[in-house]
Order: C-alpha cells, then sequence, then structure tokens
C-alpha cells in the first residue's frame, strides 16, 4: 500500500515537473518571437532609435528569471552541494 502511494507521488511529481518544463520551453519560444516582432517593427517604424533593446532586455531577464524558476540554481553551481562545500570551506578556515 505505502510503495503504491510513494510510486503515485513521484509520478505527480515527475508529471508537475514536466509541465513546468515545457511552460518554460513555451515561453522561451514566444519570447523569441516576440523579439524579432519588437525588432521589425522598431527598425521599420523609427530606424533612428533603437529603443527595442529596453524590450529585448526585459525579456530575457525575465526568461533568465522564469529559467531559474524551472531548472534551479545548481544547474550554474550555487545549489545544494555548492552551499555544503562552502559551509564546510568556511569552517575549515577557522581551525
Amino acid at each position: 500500500m505505502e510503495k503504491e502511494y510513494t510510486q503515485e507521488k513521484k509520478y505527480l511529481e515527475a508529471k508537475k515537473r514536466v509541465k513546468q518544463i515545457k511552460a518554460f520551453y513555451i515561453h522561451a519560444l514566444i519570447n523569441v518571437i516576440s523579439i524579432i516582432i519588437i525588432v521589425v517593427v522598431n527598425l521599420k517604424f523609427s530606424p533612428q532609435y533603437h529603443w527595442f533593446w529596453f524590450a529585448v532586455v526585459g525579456i530575457v531577464l525575465a526568461t533568465f528569471f522564469h529559467w531559474i524558476g524551472v531548472f534551479g540554481t545548481e544547474i550554474i553551481g550555487l545549489g545544494k552541494k555548492w552551499e555544503d562545500q562552502k559551509i564546510e570551506e568556511l569552517l575549515n578556515k577557522d581551525k
């Protein structure tokens, strides 16, 4: 009984994770399309001033924070393993 519950829980967690990853990829694709449209509109209607950079920076930052939210800080080296190593390093430094 407990084994089935554990398997069901793992399945639901995996399903939730897949939804998060899928949502991120959709978000990234929509952002690429949006950036292309914004750049084209800017260059067509006011080519003398490149205001699209403001929108691109905002979109890239939002995508980056979404990426961190989905994949975590472990992927850039600031996860639990890094924290444990840093704590150990600081404890050994005081000796």
